[in-house]
This record gives C-alpha cells, structure tokens and sequence, in this order.
C-alpha cells in the first residue's frame, strides 16, 4: 500500500513499488565477455565452465613421511616397531626415481606423485630414522635433511592412508561452474586449479557518477565563502564499486542545464549502462537535474515514502540519445545504440539521503544488470537498546551501530537477535554517524516511535 500524498496529487510510492518499477526496467543481465581470472572477481560467471584436467591427476601424498605398503606394518606398534629399508624420495614436482618392494619405503613430501608398489603413506611423526650406522634419529622428526637408510614404524596404516586419489576432487569434462555462479576468490581458485585461465561472465556494469551543485567542490579544493567539499561524487563512486561494478567519475556539474547536458553525454558516450546524479532532483530553482533527464530521456520523479530520501528519479535514456552515445564511444565501449538503454537515477542532494537511497533502489539494479539473484540485503533480527523517532507515514531506515562481545563479534541474545544502538545524530546531512554505522535499522511507516526493547529488521551494511 502507498504512503501519504506527495504534494502533487499523487500518492507516495512504497519502497518495494518503486524498487520494482525500477528492476522491470532492467531487461536482463549486460552481455557476456571472457576475461582473465585476475579481473573476475565477484562478476557472475555467464556460462558453464567444465574442468579441462583431472584433479589430482595422479595418486599422490596427504603428508610428509614415508610411502609404503600396508601389509607391511599391519602388526606394527610401539613395543614392536617395523624396520623399513628406506630405498629412495619422492618430491613434489618430480617423478617418482624409486619403486617400493616388500620391506622398503621411499621418503615422500605432500603432493608428491605416489611411487609404484606403494599403496599408503604412513605420516614422518609415526615413524624414526635410522642412519647407515644403525643410529636412531629423533621420533617424528620433519622429513628433511639427508636420506636415511631405514625407518621404523610405530602404527599400522590402512591401505590408502594419506593418499589423495587421482580424481578425488575433479574429472576432466565435469561441470565446476554452473552459469549464475557469483565468482568468489574460491572459484577463482577452482577455475584455476581445473586448467582454466579465463572465464566467461557477464560484463561489470558501467555506472557513471556525477555530482552537482553550484555550491559543491571538489574534496581538498578551497571552499570559499560559501563552498561545501563534495562528499556525494566519491561517497557514490565507491557505492558503486562495492556492489561490483565499475565507476566512471564524471566530476561536479553547475546548476546550469546545458553544464549538466554535456556531462551527462559524455557518460552515456563513455559506454555506460547507467548515469547516477546526486542533487538537483527536486523542484527549486536550481533543480535542473530533471530537465536535463527530460532532455535525453523518459523520466518520472517519484516521492517515495522512505526517510531519509523521498526525492527520487528514474528513467530510461531516449533511444535517440543512446545511440548517438553508441557512435560516439570507443569500439571497447558496450553496444548501447543495439542494447538496452541506459538508466537514469537520480538522487536526493544530502549525502546520506543519497547513501540510502542508493542503497534501496540503486544497488538492487546494478546487481541484476550483473547477473546477481540476490538483490536485496538478507535481513537480520535486533532490539533498540534506546528509544527512536523517525516522521510518520514514511519508512525509516536509520544508521545504527551493533554492540559486540569481547572478540569484536557481534552480540547476540538467547533469540540470536543484535543489540542495535544509533550511530549518531539522524539529520540527513550527518556523515559521521553514516560512516559509523554498521548496519540500518528498518523502522515500519505506521511508526513514529519505538522504545528501548523493541524489535527491529536490520541490513548490515558494507563493512572492511
């Protein structure tokens, strides 16, 4: 259900309404392209990927120690350990030089291919050396040094113990990477170690970022009488990084429409998939944001029942605009003049505005546009442990902070739920309790108080 009227006619529209009108714009997925594992990471893999090699590709050892065979030392124990006659080493990356024959071992390192006649690899710390004179070294020595001439062994072994067998992980040919699969630093690894130095995934969404403001400048530039720096343009730029995709920087924009115009073109020429501007998206004067959507695009300005946010614009660039982009931007730049067309955000003025609205609306999107089918941040279960306030008839997602145990976990009651507490002042323009924040509280819009106690939905936020 909407909230209250928007001051237009017009009901307020529910997160979950504009967060939906915003992903049925989005068709499905950017195209597929091969890359170098180094630069998937956390890209959503756009096709199968089959292992091109066994894994192990030969019976190799669990451990450092001796490879033997097990009948061997079935009737070893500590009172009556069993003499082998040490014949040889087996090292990693080298093919086995020695067979081992009845009452024999070969000294092997982990990962080294198992040698003929061994079936089973009795760890170094079960055994002590003997040199050639028939002196005993250390038990359970590591397997270094010069070779020694026999063993003794304290335990049994089972047959194939400590051994990895030849295919145990994988098979050439079997599937390792079903289409949909968000590439984690895990698969990254189970690519590699299948024989795979490329994969195929869908392209890192392109999001161009511009600020504006004639009041804005540029972080560490000098403020003047009446400059503020800017802490949207950066603050949204790693936004954007952070839900995986790549941010094109397109600087601060005055609030004169044809400074506005230029910019925005040069990020749709610069092969974008969307164009993200924080500010002038309401109706002042100097709103001019708006008209420039209406210039290069199908927009609508929402009022959403959100707090902080309400402002808030979406649309589509005219097919025209996209593709006069498309003959623009370099051959390396995305088909825009074929593809979808390029979204259009806009943004509230107030960085933390900016920041939530982002959170509810901007980063659902580039996650689809990435091939994610986890869109929405999992919730988690709280309790105030302070009374909070937020305006009637709009939902409040407020910066809270988690306490935590000792170690730095978070806290959890007997109900497993989080002790959640402000993370500062809740004004709009307040960064430092933004950047405090562990995560935002959910506070429903029939709500206007709770007190200390009271259960709460939370979204953890990005955290290093």
């Amino acid at each position: 259900m909407s909230g209250s009227d928007a001051g237009d006619g017009r009901p307020l529209l529910t997160v979950e309404q504009a967060r939906d009108q915003v992903l049925a714009a989005i068709p499905g997925p950017t195209p597929a392209e091969t890359i170098p594992l180094r630069d998937a990471l956390w890209c959503v893999a756009a096709a199968p990927a089959t292992a091109r090699v066994t894994l192990p590709p030969w019976d190799n050892s669990a451990m450092d120690g001796y490879a033997l065979r097990s009948a061997d030392v079935a009737l070893a124990g500590e009172g009556s350990p069993v003499r082998l006659v040490v014949v040889g080493e087996a090292a990693a990356g080298r093919d086995a030089t020695a067979s081992v024959a009845p009452g024999t071992a070969v000294r092997i390192a982990t990962g080294a291919p198992l040698p003929p006649g061994a079936d089973a690899v009795v760890p170094v710390e079960l055994t002590t050396p003997i040199d050639a004179a028939g002196g005993l070294g250390p038990r359970g020595r590591d397997a270094t040094g010069p070779l020694p001439a026999a063993c003794l062994v304290h335990e049994p072994v089972p047959v194939g113990g400590s051994i990895r067998l030849a295919g145990s992980d994988l098979r050439a040919g079997m599937v390792i990477l079903e289409a949909g699969t968000v590439v984690s630093p895990a698969v990254i690894s189970l690519l590699a170690g299948a024989g795979h130095d490329r994969v195929v995934v869908h392209r890192r969404p392109r999001i161009a970022v511009l600020a504006t403001g004639d009041e804005v400048r540029a972080p560490g530039e000098d403020l003047g009488s009446s400059g503020i720096p800017d802490a949207n343009g950066p603050g949204l730029a790693a936004a954007v990084r952070a839900a995986g995709a790549e941010a094109i920087e397109l600087g601060i924009a005055v609030d004169l429409l044809p400074v506005v115009l230029e910019r925005l073109r040069a990020g749709l020429a610069a092969g974008v998939d969307a164009l993200l501007v924080a500010g002038g998206v309401s109706v002042g004067p100097y709103d001019v944001v708006k008209a420039a959507f209406d210039t290069i695009g199908s927009v609508d300005l929402w009022k959403v029942s959100v707090q902080p946010g309400k402002p808030f614009a979406f649309g589509l660039v005219k097919a025209h605009e996209a593709a006069v982009a498309g003959l623009a931007a370099s051959a390396a730049a995305h088909e825009t003049s074929q593809g979808p067309r390029p979204l259009l955000f806009g943004l509230p003025g107030n960085p933390v505005s900016s920041a939530v609205t982002f959170e509810l609306f901007v980063r659902p999107a580039i996650r689809r546009l990435a091939g994610r089918r986890d869109l929405v941040r999992p919730t988690d279960h709280a309790v105030l442990a302070e009374p909070v306030t937020k305006s009637a008839g709009r939902r409040g997602f407020l910066r809270v902070v988690v306490d935590r145990d000792p170690t730095g976990l978070p806290a959890r009651d007997a109900d497993g739920r989080l002790t959640v507490r402000l993370a500062g002042g809740q004004g709009s323009h307040v960064l430092t309790a933004l950047a405090a924040a562990d995560a935002l509280a959910i506070i429903p819009e029939a709500t206007d108080r709770l007190p200390a106690g009271a259960a709460v939905d939370v979204w953890w936020l990005d955290q290093a």
